[in-house]
Formats: C-alpha cells, sequence, structure tokens
C-alpha cells in the first residue's frame, strides 16, 4: 500500500516509518500524501490506540523537505505546497484524537523538526539534531514551524534557532522543553511504546480531551476554559466516568471500553 512508509500495529500501537533512508527520509509529494493516509488510518481504526512517528535508519528521522520539488514553483505554488501540507499531515497529527508522538532519531531539520512538534509530544535519541534552516534557502518554515517552535520553546529561543538556522542537540532539546525523554538510539522505541502503553490503560475519551483542551491554548478562535469545562461536562456521564469513580472507590484498577 505504501512505497514510502512502513506501517505495523501492535498491541494497539501504530509505528509509521518513513522510509527513504537514502534520502535521509526526506518529505516530498508521496511521503505527504502516504503520511495522510497513514494517520488517516490511526483515527479510524478502533484497533488502534496510539501512534508513533518515526525515521528509518540510524542517520535521521526526517533532513527536511526534498528541496528539488522547489525550483519551478512561484508565490501561489509555495504557498499551496505550505497549506496542503498543513492540512493533509501536519494539522491533522496535531488534532488527532489519539496521542501520536515522536520517537526522533538522527537529524530532524527543517519539515523533519516540523513533524515532530506537530506530534503531541517527542522522545529522542541521544544522536538527535533538532533545526530549521530555511534562512539558508531564503525561506522560512511553512509547514507550522514559526508557530509551534515558539509555543515549544519560547519566543527568544524560537527566534534566534530560526533565524541563525543552528541546530540544537538532544540534550539542549530537552533543556529547553523541545522533547520529553532522551534516551539511547537502541532504547528509542522501546521506550516511546512504554509510555504509549501507559497511556494506553487510560480512558480513551478522556485523552482525548485532554488533547483537545491542550490543542485550544493556542487556538485564538476558542475559549480554551469553555472546551475544558464542555468537555468535563460529557466525560463526566460516560460509562468510563463511572467505571473510573467505582474502581476508585472499590480500590481496583479501572478498566475503560472507550464508552
Amino acid at each position: 500500500m505504501y512505497t514510502s512508509l512502513l506501517v505495523t500495529t501492535e498491541n494497539n500501537i501504530c509505528v509509521i516509518t518513513i522510509n527513504r533512508p537514502d534520502k535521509l527520509n526526506a518529505l516530498n509529494k508521496t511521503v505527504i500524501e502516504e503520511l495522510s493516509a497513514a494517520i488517516d488510518k490511526v483515527n479510524t481504526n478502533s484497533d488502534i490506540k496510539a501512534a508513533i512517528i518515526t525515521g528509518a535508519g540510524p542517520k535521521a528521522f526526517v533532513a527536511g523537505a526534498d528541496i528539488s520539488e522547489f525550483a519551478s514553483l512561484d508565490a501561489a505554488g509555495g504557498e499551496a505546497l505550505a497549506r496542503r501540507g498543513q492540512e493533509m499531515v501536519f494539522s491533522k497529527i496535531e488534532n488527532s484524537s489519539k496521542p501520536i508522538v515522536a520517537a526522533v532519531n538522527g537529524f530532524a531539520l527543517g519539515g523533519g523538526c516540523e513533524l515532530a512538534m506537530a506530534c503531541h509530544f517527542r522522545l529522542a535519541a541521544d544522536n538527535a539534531r533538532f533545526g530549521q534552516p530555511e534562512v539558508n534557502l531564503g525561506l522560512l518554515p511553512g509547514y507550522g514551524g514559526t508557530q509551534r517552535l515558539v509555543q515549544l520553546v519560547g519566543k527568544g529561543r524560537a527566534i534566534e534557532l530560526l533565524i541563525t538556522g543552528n541546530m540544537i542537540d538532544a540534550a539542549t532539546a530537552q533543556q529547553y522543553g523541545l522533547v520529553n525523554h532522551v534516551t539511547t538510539a537502541d532504547e528509542l522505541l522501546n521506550k516511546t511504546k512504554e509510555v504509549l502503553t501507559l497511556i494506553n490503560t487510560k480512558a480513551p475519551l478522556a485523552v482525548a480531551g485532554c488533547i483537545e483542551a491542550a490543542n485550544a491554548v493556542y487556538n485564538e478562535s476558542v475559549d480554551g476554559y469553555e472546551v475544558e469545562i464542555k468537555s468535563f461536562g460529557k466525560l463526566i456521564a460516560t460509562a468510563d466516568a463511572k467505571e473510573g469513580a467505582a474502581a476508585f472507590l472499590e480500590k481496583r484498577k479501572a478498566v475503560f471500553t472507550g464508552k
């Protein structure tokens, strides 16, 4: 089904691997289209509770976009490219009701850094490198990088990274708040699966509600507090909330069904 991705599902966790190691897993039209389809599968398949996005090989998560696709674009074409990618992949990941986490190995540059930032959170191998080097091409990030980098690391650090084009290592990325955990390359996927396995024991509707309400912080068109209040009201009437309360009072582990 896919020519540029490897997609496997085990224990309710879907692992999406961008599989162009000879091109350092660079994003091109095909990768964007296939990522969009894979994320749709995550969102619609009831057997999948969470997903991981990673890159094939030891060198790169995604080392950027395929620059050869830029050469013939005019202003309208460039705007269409950025809008299409954001709508098909980056915003779709961010707004997924299921946790989608980046496991970053090696270079996450340009569109690769943007892809990692679109995920709900990030884990990194100690060999990971993050950066937005678009200024070196006379460009700026086009897949939400200017917005999400500010949200994650703060305006001053973000602008410095954006306008120098400098890379930061995994330890610095963790210090900045860009990644949650740093581990060895060998342990990266296992650690990511461990975190998601814990999340998958929680009530799925509550997890989705947390993601939606947290995203509302940065959505100026909605009142985040109102999103939270309404979501709390909906959740308290669910079977999972009744089960959670009963399990707490009965001093047993809750069994959630997503209803």
